[in-house]
């Protein structure tokens, strides 16, 4: 089905479910709206703002087969029943794909981050990950299992390695790789679970009333403690100073534990928990990022790829057991340039 079927399709949905909402809100009549696009993702999923005499709305176009909208739809009212700010779910139709929103405003945290305001817009994206930490989703959401982990990693060397570098491992270097995927999975299954947002970063917060709105949640997992919150402070288009991350990680960690959050007594233990599930999701979005350039054809994320090697090689820095991966990605910079 072409982009312009798509749209159009959706543009009849709007259409047809509007005068509906708008009665049954009291907003009066809906009038002739106009519909731009409000933003798009490393998915196929498309997001378009309807806007008339100052009201607005989002739309989201999620394609079948492609796209699923019915988790997104699941995990807003898990987080809505939280208490977190999630968009107001409107109009549906899953068959379809389609979503109508309500608009939870302009600006990403990734718009107006500072060095001097960090604090506190962190301050309040922490706020919101402890409150929906809290929640019981055991059982409610699915497992982020060894299995899951192991495929996430192998993006690595199925894309990034092949396609990017032009490289397949020997038999050294996938025995070294194995080992590196054992540490990562491990320190990961050893984490306490709770809900795990899964891109829980400045570009999927939005400043908002109360702050912050949350998006992009539809991947929602029950998983390890540290995931979010390190992906909230090593995000994919925002970096910052390694000793700050340390202090915002140990804010977040004393919180958590007055709020009796299962992050244990030792802060540096849950330091190197944080470290390792960081390498877990750097390999991965690296791999993504190599599989969104060379299979969708969308180039522009591999510009982030140095980002996340530099946070692995921040870790790799203060943890010698990852010394094997050192070691590995040494000898791949080195393939990479005969």
């Amino acid at each position: 089905m072409s982009e312009d079927v798509r749209f159009t399709q959706l543009c009849q949905w709007l259409d047809a479910c509007l005068p509906e909402l708008f009665t049954k809100k009291g907003w009066g009549t809906p009038g002739n709206g106009e519909l731009t696009s409000a933003s798009s993702d490393a998915s196929f999923r498309r997001y378009f703002r309807w806007e008339c005499e100052g009201r607005t709305l989002i739309v989201m176009d999620a394609p079948p087969p492609q796209e699923d909208c019915q988790p997104f739809v699941y995990v807003a009212s898990l987080l809505a029943e939280a208490g977190v700010h999630v968009p107001e779910i409107l109009a549906q139709d899953v068959a379809q794909g389609f979503l109508l929103l309500g608009d939870l405003g302009r600006q990403t945290y990734l718009d107006v981050l500072t060095p001097d305001n960090a604090d506190a817009y962190f301050n309040d994206a922490l706020q919101s990950l402890l409150t929906y930490q809290a929640l019981p989703t055991k059982g409610r959401l699915p497992e982020y299992n060894h299995a899951l982990l192991a495929r996430e990693l192998q993006l690595f060397p199925d894309w990034y390695v092949r396609y990017v570098l032009g490289h397949r491992f020997d038999a050294a270097q996938q025995a070294s790789w194995e080992a590196v995927c054992r540490l990562l999975i491990e320190s990961a299954l050893a984490q306490p679970r709770v809900m795990v947002h899964r891109d829980y970063m400045p570009r999927n917060l939005m400043v908002s009333a109360p702050n912050p709105g949350v998006l992009d949640f539809q991947d929602a997992i029950h998983g390890p403690i540290t995931y979010d919150v390190t992906c909230l402070f090593k995000d994919a288009f925002l970096s910052w100073p390694e000793e700050r991350v340390r202090g915002w990680l140990e804010t977040y960690w004393a919180r958590a534990r007055q709020q009796d959050l299962p992050v244990g007594d030792s802060f540096e233990d849950f330091y190197r928990a944080s470290d390792l599930m960081g390498v877990q999701r750097h390999l991965k979005v690296i791999g993504i990022f190599a599989r969104i350039c060379h299979r969708d054809g969308k180039p522009k994320y591999l510009a982030d790829v140095p980002r996340f090697f530099a946070y692995i090689e921040a870790v790799i820095a203060r943890r010698p057991e990852l010394a094997p991966l050192k070691a590995l990605l040494s000898e791949l910079t080195e393939a990479s340039t005969v």
